[in-house]
């Protein structure tokens, strides 16, 4: 028989609930800090989506002017990275080149969330024949590798365009989100808390947003920042192939691309993007990978 007085007159299943939102506060005052790599790397991420975002605004030169009587010219005052065999300088072409490796990196995520998150969440909670249709449909796009069906639709998708490179990355995701979010709801589905919200009469639109969502989170804006870095190695890859927005538009990838025949002559011309690509890539990476080991709730006794 309980007699605390703090607990009378609680609804069925409550009791579950005060546990597992004690054994969360506690797991969590138990974390980690996350430390001063974590906040450089967030600086470092920070800065260059500012970069990418004012760079009409800097008093930087023109990314496409060419300047021949500086044709191949290393680090100095005026070019702070040197300049290409057009005589670009090669500093103003990395920070508008951030422009489409990160617009291509967070808009094709955001694709990829928008419509495999809501579905994972759903075909988990939801289980039955709405799970296994979407489960078969997702594991059946798997099956075919995502980056042989990104060059083959861009291949004939012409002229190609930053719009339509999102487009196509962002849907090749869906399945490996849906697959991401799926597991961790199931996961999340069968806790303590969840089973008391539903005794409690909680519609499945509250446990959903309420219960499920804020629990899956940590797993989802990690996977979230891995896949930004993974969608900018793709880009890179495709410039490389020649199938990512058409020279002369800078992006850190046809930068890579351009410096091959020149490579010899001007190493510059592929050190600086090929650093400023390496350095986001590393940062998101572990941002990510941080940040779900220092929310990763788990349950300890009380």
């Amino acid at each position: 028989m309980n007699d605390d007085p703090s607990l009378a007159g609680e609804l069925p299943g409550q009791g579950l609930f005060l546990i597992q939102e004690a054994t969360h506060v506690e797991a969590h005052e138990r974390s980690e800090p996350l430390g001063v790599l974590f906040w450089t790397c967030v600086g470092w991420i920070v800065l260059n989506v500012l970069g990418a975002i004012f760079a009409n605004a800097l008093p930087l030169k023109s990314a496409l002017f060419q300047d021949y009587n500086n044709i191949n010219v290393g680090p100095g005052w005026h070019h702070l990275f040197g300049t290409d065999d057009l005589g670009r300088d090669i500093f103003s072409r990395v920070v508008f080149g951030s422009r489409v490796s990160v617009a291509v990196g967070v808009g094709a995520m955001i694709i990829g969330f928008g419509i495999g998150a809501p579905l994972g969440m759903l075909a988990a909670y939801k289980r039955g024949r709405f799970d296994s249709i979407f489960t078969t449909i997702m594991y059946v796009l798997l099956a075919f590798p995502a980056i042989i069906a990104t060059i083959a639709v861009l291949s004939f998708w012409t002229p190609r365009a930053l719009l339509k490179i999102i487009i196509v990355i962002g849907l090749a995701s869906v399945p490996l989100v849906y697959r991401v979010i799926r597991t961790a709801t199931l996961n999340v589905a069968t806790k303590d808390y969840v089973i008391a919200a539903k005794v409690q009469g909680a519609t499945d639109r509250r446990i959903l947003i309420k219960e499920l969502l804020p629990n899956i989170a940590p797993i989802g804006v990690s996977f979230l920042l891995i896949g930004i870095a993974t969608v900018i190695t793709l880009e890179g890859a495709l410039a490389f192939l020649g199938l990512s927005v058409n020279p002369p538009t800078p992006s850190w990838g046809n930068m890579i691309n351009e410096s091959r025949t020149v490579l010899a002559q001007n190493p510059w011309l592929v050190i600086f993007p090929s650093a400023a690509l390496c350095l986001f890539l590393l940062c998101l990476n572990f941002i990510g990978d941080r940040l779900r080991t220092h929310y990763d709730v788990t349950e300890v006794k009380l």
